[in-house]
C-alpha cells in the first residue's frame, strides 16, 4: 500500500513527495498575582512556544519537556496539566526536504511562579516575554499558535482557577 512517503510505480505528474514530521511542545503559564501569564519565545522572525522534533524512542510528553528544558532552561517546577492535548497541522516547503507535513502536539504546563525569572534561552531564541491572554494573542505570529493559546487558557481556567 502506498503512503505519502513512498509510492508504487511511476509518480503522477504534479504529485509531490510529502515528508512527514512530528514535534511536541508546551504552552507554559504561571499564576502571577491572580493573572495567568504565558511564556512566549521570540525566534527572531516569529513568536511561538518551546517545541521540537521527537527523538528516537521518545513519546510526545517526553519530547515536549525535553524541548522546554533545552530551549528555556526550565525543567523544575513545570507541571503538565492532565487532559490537555492540542494538535496542529500545517504544511511548509523546505529547501532540503520539499513539501513537509508537520504535526505538533502541544501540552499545557503550569510553572511555579518563583521559577518564572529563571528562563535561560537557547541560541535559537532572541528573547521571551510573559504575557496575559490578550497581549499574548496579539504577539503570537501564527493563527494556529493563537488557537493553541486560547484552548490552553480555556482549559487552565476550568481546571486550575487563578488564586488572588
Amino acid at each position: 500500500m502506498a503512503t505519502s512517503d513512498q509510492h508504487d510505480g511511476p509518480r503522477k505528474k504534479g504529485k509531490k513527495k510529502v515528508t512527514r514530521e512530528r514535534s511536541a511542545g508546551v504552552v507554559v503559564y504561571c499564576d502571577r498575582g491572580g493573572r495567568r501569564e504565558f511564556l512566549l519565545l521570540d525566534y527572531g522572525r516569529h513568536w511561538d512556544y518551546a517545541k521540537g522534533h521527537l527523538e528516537a524512542g521518545e513519546d510526545d510528553r517526553t519530547a515536549a519537556l525535553r524541548e522546554l528544558r533545552e530551549e528555556t532552561g526550565l525543567s523544575e517546577g513545570v507541571e503538565l496539566l492532565e487532559g490537555f492535548e492540542k494538535m496542529i497541522l500545517y504544511h511548509f516547503n523546505s529547501s532540503r526536504k520539499g513539501l513537509v507535513r508537520k504535526e505538533v502536539l502541544f501540552f499545557v504546563g503550569k510553572l511555579d511562579p518563583d521559577k518564572a525569572d529563571e528562563v535561560m534561552l537557547s541560541e535559537e531564541h532572541v528573547g521571551y516575554e510573559w504575557l496575559e491572554r490578550e497581549p499574548a494573542l496579539q504577539r503570537l505570529t501564527f493563527d494556529n499558535a493563537k488557537g493553541v493559546l486560547a484552548a490552553a487558557d480555556n482549559f487552565a481556567a476550568e481546571h486550575d482557577p487563578l488564586t488572588e
